[in-house]
């Protein structure tokens, strides 16, 4: 482990936390964080700061860091924002590798220059800064939790960095409920020092990270963050909810923790570009997070769906196609594979139609069937409660088959019916089995297990090195500077793309109509008008583009 890994490894395994502020009443946070961190089992290298001295939860509380003894890597402060940069400079005296400001009341407030004095002090004096306005940190590695969320964390394999404190907090809980285990959960608040970029360059060579989720509003470093991405989504799958999809999502960011949103569809193309997974939803995310530590890989595109309902094996057929699922069409092989378990009015045709008098031995079969089929990569299995539909039996089956199909090829299943299959959906997800009551949601999943396969099995070139005229683009963004603008004119935009190397359509400045038509025959029909002007960047908006103008002569 090198550099940022080794480092940060600090963060997640110290040798010893501080707390300062730590209070002895019960609710405060500088209470709550001490009896986290106590209760979560971290050990006895444990130490309460506050100049009152006395005992917290039988530990001795200390009246100042340098009256630790033993080394401290890791500090939370629970001060007031006046008193963190106060905490830092003991932080500093001891030597302190990452401070995690939990305080809030800077930059998300306007609160600025007071966040850039205590960055620069963190950073004059080595330390790396958590925050600040974070709800904390947890780690299963050496059993840390370091935050003022609930006391009982599920240890697991799954990451979280979350830039909300609220929706981290609340993540705790609602994995717990789903029966996800966490192996980190960092708040990152304002990012002032350590970003979203830093954890994950950690977490893709961390061993009990299995899938990393990430919420988040704002983003740093982009540039460094679509290398360590591309790089991370090779090794495990990275979801990602991203908010500030709107204009007014993007303010609302803002306002939260002082992060720009950015233009949302150049996030998502790069996203996609990296191989991130973006969830619509924290629902979504979780379910993806589940089940893809631990599900087995794809060897190959096609997959099947078995059921006995042709309605929601069309359902099924159309989220296949929203969500990237391949469906297997070798109807022949199809029909060899199914023949002995459909009746002679079923269908062979992908879905594969057990009709509605398919019992669960009819289920068993095919499912058999399928999992001994080599060009069959994936199944789902759909099941509508219908009068010979026994939903007792048929979770005892698809336990036992996906015992089976677990080492081989996914297979996931779908569900829809009363209380019967309701009970089952909720005993076959408590087993960790990839059940939904939606095959919606069923098939984003699959869509999902398959990006992280593609992502993994692409092998991408290097793309070559552009031969880039920098001098060029920068007499471009001169120009806009000396003319008071912050965005470039179409010709300008046009002067950067031909410097970097990137193709752009013909085009030509026309003064008067006259010039514009013989600019138009001269580029062949049909073309494109826009208007230019620095007094409109939003062309469309004003009415000022054209498009597909022919020659109606």
């Amino acid at each position: 482990m090198k550099g940022n890994e080794s480092s940060m490894k600090y963060l997640f395994e110290p040798r010893g936390v501080a707390v300062i502020g730590a209070s002895q009443t019960p609710g405060k946070i500088g209470y709550k964080v001490v009896e986290n961190i106590v209760v979560g089992g971290f050990g006895d290298k444990i130490y309460p700061i506050n100049p009152r001295g006395g005992e917290l939860l039988g530990l001795p509380v200390y009246g100042r860091m340098a009256d630790i003894d033993g080394p401290v890597d890791v500090a939370v402060v629970v001060v007031p924002a006046d008193r963190a940069y106060g905490a830092l400079e003991e932080c500093a005296s001891k030597d302190v590798k990452f401070a995690i400001v939990i305080t809030s009341g800077f930059s998300e407030v306007g609160n600025v220059a007071e966040e850039r004095r205590i960055a620069r002090f963190a950073r004059e004096h080595d330390i790396r800064i958590i925050g600040p306005n974070v709800f904390g940190v947890y780690s299963s590695a050496s059993s840390l939790n370091a935050t003022f969320g609930p006391s009982d964390i599920r240890s697991g394999n799954v990451a979280i960095i979350t830039q909300s404190g609220a929706i981290g907090i609340a993540m705790i809980g609602k994995t717990k409920v789903e029966g996800i285990g966490l192996s980190a959960m960092i708040s990152v608040g304002n990012k002032c020092d350590v970003d979203e970029t830093d954890l994950l360059e950690y977490l893709a060579f961390q061993d009990d990270s299995k899938v990393v989720l990430m919420y988040l509003e704002g983003v740093k470093s982009g540039e460094r963050l679509v290398e360590v991405l591309k790089k991370t989504t090779r090794k495990k799958p990275v979801v990602v909810i991203k908010s500030g999809r709107s204009s007014r999502g993007a303010q609302a960011a803002a306002s939260h923790t002082g992060s720009l949103a950015g233009e949302d569809k150049v996030f998502d193309d790069i996203a996609r570009q990296c191989g991130v997974i973006r969830a619509e939803s924290i629902q979504e995310a979780l379910n993806w997070c589940k089940f893809l530590s631990d599900a087995a890989m794809p060897r190959g595109e096609d997959c099947v769906i078995i059921t006995n309902g042709g309605g929601i094996g069309v359902l099924t057929a159309d989220a296949c196609e929203k969500y990237g699922v391949n469906l297997s069409d070798e109807i022949a092989d199809l029909k060899k594979t199914f023949e002995d378990v459909m009746p002679s009015f079923g269908s062979a045709k992908n879905p594969i139609d057990l009709t509605g008098g398919a019992s669960p031995e009819d289920y068993d079969k095919a499912l058999v069937a399928a999992l001994h089929n080599d060009n069959i990569d994936s199944v789902a299995c759909l099941g509508c409660q219908t009068g010979s539909f026994d939903a007792e039996r048929f979770t005892q089956i698809a336990e036992e088959r996906y015992a089976q199909y677990r080492p081989v090829k996914p297979i996931v299943f779908s569900l829809f019916g009363g209380e019967e299959v309701e009970r089952s959906i909720v005993e076959l997800k408590a087993k960790g089995i990839p059940v939904f009551p939606d095959v919606y949601e069923m098939t984003s999943f699959l869509g999902a297990l398959y990006r992280d396969y593609r992502n993994k099995s692409s092998v991408q070139a290097e793309p070559a090195k552009a031969d880039i005229d920098v001098a060029a683009i920068s007499a471009a963004i001169a120009c806009a500077r000396a003319d008071g603008r912050h965005f470039l004119l179409a010709r300008e935009a046009q002067e950067v793309m031909r410097a970097a190397g990137i193709p752009i359509p013909m085009s030509r400045i026309a003064h008067s109509p006259d010039e514009a038509v013989r600019f138009a025959e001269e580029i062949g029909y049909p073309v494109v008008m826009k208007v230019i002007s620095k007094d409109i960047i939003h062309k469309s908006d004003a009415g000022g583009v054209a498009l597909d103008l022919v020659n109606t002569k």
